[in-house]
């Protein structure tokens, strides 16, 4: 396996000005995903440092062209989980091509694909072949439904929120079952691959072998439905959509006020002793309907006709900051925009530009904050093939240098 602190050729004057020395710098990773899950995973990973080599087939990723929204003609969608990637176009059809592929898994510690169950066979890129060809390299898969049963179905992250359960207790019980506003299983599947690429990693640090990873959008999305799915396993329980309303908890969900909804969550009896007072029913605290999550749940609508009394008598605005102040759990439903905003207006600053001069585009930062090896934004979602000629000379250097310690 390479050492990319000694990289020469493509990516050398990123590993010299330091700027891509992250947590995982000297990782390199050969990313033949598209879409979602597998982007978004080899994004964050770019991010902390890791060197990704975008592999696209002639057409490039399907989501270059998932428009609207665009930005200068480019999906915002593929620009989303593409930055701090290097991209190559190879055809695996063609000898050369596929040739350059099979030198690229070569020099890679984690190789991370999304092809259908047994798609790579025919390109010898299989798991079985590229590891037992390759014991370091860290081989991940990523599916829809896995490898048995489901491998011929297609991984489309809303048949996976249909088949899981989640549209079934996501909208209002009068109404049909709702998707989510995102694709949140492609998220939670590439959040997943992440997690098991940096174990394995660790776990090869210790024991000097790779291994194969296998993920599929199913179980992640069983494993993200935590509560909802353990309910079912523990004890049978079906559980149906509330809209709006928790399951488990009350007041938990948004409220009218004299204008809008706010949202109001008492999540132990302490908040909602000092909610109750706040809208002038204290005495609730006491009485056995609401002195306990298990009564309020069983009297919500009651307790429903006391909030709303209350709150109808000021805006939202007033009410958040009121309920605020005495650390009750609240907040006004924004859209989009206004919740980028508010996270800046607290000094999060979630936008961070990628790339530099005139190829800078706005994205959304990394989600983790390290204090000596902060996340970096280098380089811009690359245009299609755009590092073609310098990663096959950065290739072609490698193959020329004098071996490596792989033992690493």
């Amino acid at each position: 396996m390479p050492d990319v602190s000694q990289q020469v050729g493509a990516f050398s004057t990123e590993s010299q000005s330091g700027a891509a020395q992250g947590p995982l710098s000297g990782v390199v990773i050969a990313d033949f995903t598209r879409i979602l899950a597998g982007p978004y995973c080899t994004m964050l990973l770019a991010d902390m440092g890791a060197t990704v080599i975008k592999v696209e087939a002639p057409a490039g990723d399907d989501s270059r062209t998932w428009i609207p929204p665009e930005r200068d003609g480019v999906s915002t969608y593929y620009l989303a989980v593409n930055r701090n990637k290097h991209s190559i176009v190879l055809d695996l059809r063609e000898p050369e091509d596929l040739a350059t592929a099979h030198e690229l898994v070569g020099q890679a510690d984690v190789f991370v694909e999304n092809f259908k169950p047994g798609g790579l066979s025919r390109y010898g890129l299989d798991a079985e072949t590229t590891t037992n060809k390759h014991p370091q390299l860290i081989h991940t898969s990523i599916t829809g439904f896995g490898s048995g049963g489901g491998k011929d179905m297609p991984g489309y992250d809303l048949l996976v929120q249909g088949l899981s359960g989640l549209m079934s207790v996501t909208g209002s019980p009068e109404r049909q079952p709702q998707r989510a506003g995102v694709a949140m299983f492609d998220v939670i599947t590439g959040l997943h691959a992440a997690t098991g690429i940096l174990a394995a990693l660790h776990e090869r640090s210790l024991s000097g072998g790779g291994q194969h990873l296998k993920l599929d959008l199913l179980s992640s999305a069983l494993s993200g439905l935590v509560n909802q799915t353990a309910g079912y396993a523990a004890c049978g329980n079906v559980p149906q959509r509330l809209g709006n309303d928790h399951p488990s908890l009350y007041p938990y969900g948004p409220f009218p006020t004299a204008d809008k909804e706010l949202i109001i969550c008492a999540g132990n009896d302490r908040q909602f002793s000092r909610l109750a007072e706040a809208l002038g029913f204290g005495w609730a605290a006491e009485d056995p309907r609401f002195s306990s999550m298990e009564a309020r749940n069983q009297h919500r609508e009651t307790l429903r006709e006391l909030l709303v009394e209350s709150l109808a008598q000021q805006p939202a605005d007033h009410w958040f900051e009121v309920l605020q102040g005495q650390g009750i759990p609240c907040a006004p439903i924004l859209n989009i925009g206004e919740g980028v905003q508010f996270a800046e207006r607290l000094g999060l600053n979630p936008v961070v530009p990628a790339g530099s001069a005139e190829e800078t585009v706005p994205t959304i930062k990394h989600p983790v904050s390290f204090s000596r090896t902060p996340a970096h934004y280098t380089k811009a979602p690359p245009r299609l093939g755009a590092d073609g000629e310098e990663v096959r000379q950065w290739l072609r250097a490698r193959s020329t240098a004098p071996a490596q310690d792989a033992s690493r």
